[in-house]
């Protein structure tokens, strides 16, 4: 699909319950204002609508309430809800797994940044959890969609990633999807599928949890990539507002 600015991506089952979109390639999304007020335009609301956080590929979650419209002081998290249809939610990425989910009972929205970090630390079920405890959600009523990341093609990472995920509890039934073995023998870390069952397990239904499964390495062409510009990579954008 099209923006102003160039392609986007929409997931059509959650386009029903919210607005929302990922950016690709076509912006840079680096700290240029006038990108950010194209995106905050494209979805609906005004500049200081868009909420960013600084991310620190954690699982902690920031909240803006329609019964506290306080100042958004740019909060450290890694997850985003809101119930306010004047504010989008916007989380960046070049690898890691942007998280979008929406309610259909409470029209509710949140977003989860989710690198192997975020996903050790289950940022996504953190998104379902912080809807559940703020507004009310129930896991059953959510829809997810799960945005371009590096995909197990090109998701090589080192011991220390699955000893991570051991470490904190997840179990080696779930490590034996989560990881595969390369063509040099190293591990390749799938956060298409670890994302999509931390979602699962924490009770949204399989058939509402959609993947995009676009590597974003392997198509650097047309989507940011840390992996294949390191420090030239650019950042993408998955982007939610909740319908009045």
């Amino acid at each position: 699909m099209q923006a102003p600015w160039g392609s986007i991506l929409r997931c059509r089952p959650l386009l029903e319950t919210a607005d929302h979109f990922f950016t690709a390639g076509d912006l840079e999304l680096r700290g240029d204002e006038h990108e950010w007020a194209a995106v905050a335009a494209g979805i609906g609301v005004e500049r200081t609508g868009l909420l960013l956080v600084r991310q620190v590929h954690g699982a902690a979650a920031a909240v803006r309430r329609l019964d506290r419209p306080e100042d958004w002081p740019l909060p450290e998290a890694d997850v985003l809800a809101t119930d306010d249809p004047a504010s989008a939610l916007a989380i960046r990425v070049a690898d890691c797994a942007p998280v979008l989910l929406a309610d259909r009972r409470r029209g509710v929205v949140a977003a989860a940044h989710a690198g192997w970090r975020g996903t050790v630390q289950r940022a996504a079920a953190a998104a379902v959890d912080t809807l559940q405890r703020e507004f009310g959600s129930r896991p059953e009523d959510l829809v997810a969609a799960i945005g371009p990341c590096l995909g197990p093609c090109c998701g090589e990472v080192g011991a220390e990633v699955p000893a991570a995920f051991r470490a904190a509890g997840h179990g080696e039934s779930a490590l034996a999807r989560w990881f595969s073995a390369g063509p040099a023998g190293r591990a390749h870390l799938d956060l298409w599928t670890a994302n999509a069952d931390q979602l699962a397990e924490v009770g949204v239904p399989a058939a509402a949890i959609h993947v995009a499964a676009l590597c974003t390495k392997t198509h650097a062409a047309v989507l940011h990539s840390h992996r294949a510009a390191r420090e030239r990579a650019g950042r993408m954008a998955g982007v939610i507002r909740p319908r009045a």
